[in-house]
């Protein structure tokens, strides 16, 4: 198999723009919650959120096309702008047709679906706009980064709920592992913050609604969790085919060497409580990476802070690491950044891959009633300066599928 490294990363999430003015603040635990500005939150149960507030694409994208794309296009067009300056690639015409782009969403333009409903009960038909359909399908974020680009090789989108940026940060990588393209943009965004995703969620009994603290509502692993908070925003990696990077003198942020999937086959959205699923997935990563368990080094656990997702996390942890499973800091990104669905795998896998290059593990923040049936090291409240040289990322999504990737030191 052709190795495959990380050459570039970018982000937009509720901390910012941008690479490591967004890090230095996940590594400081500053919190993105806050309420909601997009609309009035008032008749909902939930009136927080993590939004993206200092936004501006149209500083990258023409503003005439701005207004054919919903903003979930927006978040990863935009990603992956900063992504490939970061890996400082010059793209040939030879090179357009060896990289390829996947990236995924959870629901897509749910935005854009919400507004037409509206004028069309409102206004009518014929004033629904012909970009209608472009702005909401979910393939939209691939097909609009490979066009801005020009990219020509692979293009597809995995939609797999709150799994989805993982699988395809680990679907690209199997394309180049197997010779498909050398160069691949990927990850997963997401923009539903509306109010039909929050009253659905809402009506699932899935968020928190600790909504007169919400710097302090998203707690994983925590005694007092009560739910997940809605965040937005995208993560994009760039990888490539190892010998292709060196070639052109690249620098590699870490070497992506493991991969696992599975499905618990139990609930539409709850986990298997026994972890099942979850375990056999860390499982087959370790396989696929050919590493032994006592190598990972950090976990960056889904860790949404709903009552049983964490637990089964924990139980799934212990099954597959053991005794082990007490020496190794496992933290959730999401008690800053809230939970991205679509966007989360591609975001909290830049943070792993920064976590390598630093050797800082970013913390669970909000971190202060321990649950004795959470018994791991969730790194509580401050980053802990670590030599990293393994590290897994987990994500986990309704419907039972799961993927998990993992993340090694390149050493030359």
């Amino acid at each position: 198999m052709r190795r495959v490294v990380v050459t570039g990363v970018g982000l937009v999430i509720s901390q910012g723009v941008g690479i490591d003015n967004v890090w230095k603040k996940i590594v400081n635990g500053e919190s993105g919650i806050d309420y909601i500005t997009k609309f009035d939150a008032t008749p909902f149960q939930t009136k927080i959120a993590s939004e993206v507030k200092e936004f501006h694409p149209e500083e990258i994208i023409n503003k005439k096309e701005l207004k054919k794309m919903d903003i979930f296009i927006h978040f990863a067009l935009v990603a992956s702008h900063i992504a490939v300056k970061d890996a400082g690639i010059s793209f040939t015409e030879e090179l357009k047709d060896r990289t390829g782009v996947v990236i995924g969403t959870g629901l897509g333009g749910l935005e854009s679906l919400e507004r037409y409903h509206t004028i069309l009960l409102e206004r009518g038909p014929k004033k629904v706009s012909p970009f209608f359909i472009p702005m909401l399908i979910a393939n939209e974020a691939s097909a609009q980064v490979s066009i801005f680009f020009g990219m020509r090789g692979p293009n597809t989108c995995v939609v797999t709920a709150c799994a989805t940026g993982a699988h395809s940060i680990g679907d690209a990588y199997r394309m180049i592992q197997y010779g498909d393209a050398d160069i691949m943009i990927t990850g997963g965004t997401e923009a539903t913050i509306t109010p039909l995703a929050l009253a659905g969620f809402n009506s699932m009994k899935a968020l928190s609604t600790r909504n007169e603290d919400p710097k302090g509502s998203s707690r994983p692993f925590e005694r007092d969790r009560d739910g997940f908070i809605m965040g937005e925003g995208a993560g994009v990696l760039i990888l490539e085919e190892l010998e292709f990077a060196k070639k052109r003198g690249a620098r590699i942020y870490a070497e992506l060497i493991g991969y696992g999937m599975s499905c618990d086959a139990y609930h539409l959205a709850a986990p298997d409580p026994d972890g099942v699923g979850a375990t056999i997935c860390m499982r087959n990563a370790l396989k696929d990476a050919s590493i032994s368990y006592d190598q990972i080094d950090y976990i960056n656990a889904h860790g949404t802070s709903t009552p049983l997702n964490d637990l089964v996390e924990t139980i799934a942890i212990k099954k597959v690491f053991g005794d082990y499973a007490y020496k190794i800091p496992v933290s959730s990104t999401k008690s800053m950044t809230g939970h991205l669905l679509g966007a989360a795998g591609g975001v909290e896998a830049v943070f792993s891959v920064l976590s390598i290059r630093d050797g800082i593990i970013p913390p669970t923040i909000n971190y202060e009633n321990p649950d004795p049936e959470c018994d791991l090291d969730y790194v509580p409240n401050v980053a802990r300066e670590k030599d990293l040289n393994i590290v897994m990322s987990n994500s986990f999504g309704f419907g039972g599928t799961n993927a998990s990737l993992v993340f090694k030191k390149f050493n030359g």
